[in-house]
């Protein structure tokens, strides 16, 4: 059965990048670890803190590509030689992705207490308001809005 789009109406032009971005969104969705938070810092700025416990600088890898931040982990610890009663520590390798709208500025990353922190900074919209000069097609070249002088010959 097709998907209906959100954005079939004719009222929404361009906006087909968005749809494959959701697309991509809710199939990288589906996985569950490790757990984060987003959080807003202001009204401008962001953090997404993931759970990494178990995982030093080294087995993580923070990397923008196009406009997904991903977040990459690989436990490089060698417990071959140890025996374990019960594991219940995730120590798996994992790959979080995230889509950043565009302008969205990646303004660092921390590993603290088990926690990366990415921080993220959110452009400010500016208003823009554009007039588009209107042709009148009884006049060719003469936008309706523009002014004209009649000049009489002496």
């Amino acid at each position: 059965m097709p998907r209906l789009s959100v954005f079939n109406s004719p009222l929404l032009l361009g906006f087909d990048h968005f749809e494959q971005v959701l697309d991509r969104v809710s199939k990288s969705s589906a996985e569950g670890y490790p757990p984060y938070n987003i959080e807003q810092l202001a009204q401008n700025r962001l953090r997404i803190s993931l759970a990494v416990a178990g995982f030093s600088m080294d087995d993580l890898a923070v990397t923008i590509e196009d406009n997904q931040l991903m977040v990459r982990g690989k436990n490089t610890q060698d417990d071959s030689d140890r025996i374990f009663i019960h594991r219940g520590i995730a120590a798996r390798q994992f790959q979080r992705s995230f889509v950043l709208a565009e302008g969205v500025e990646v303004t660092g990353a921390r590993l603290e207490k088990g926690l990366l922190h990415v921080d993220l900074e959110l452009p400010i919209p500016e208003t823009q308001v554009r007039q588009i000069p209107i042709e009148d097609m009884e006049r060719p070249h003469v936008p309706t809005n523009a002014k004209t002088i009649d000049v009489k010959p002496e």
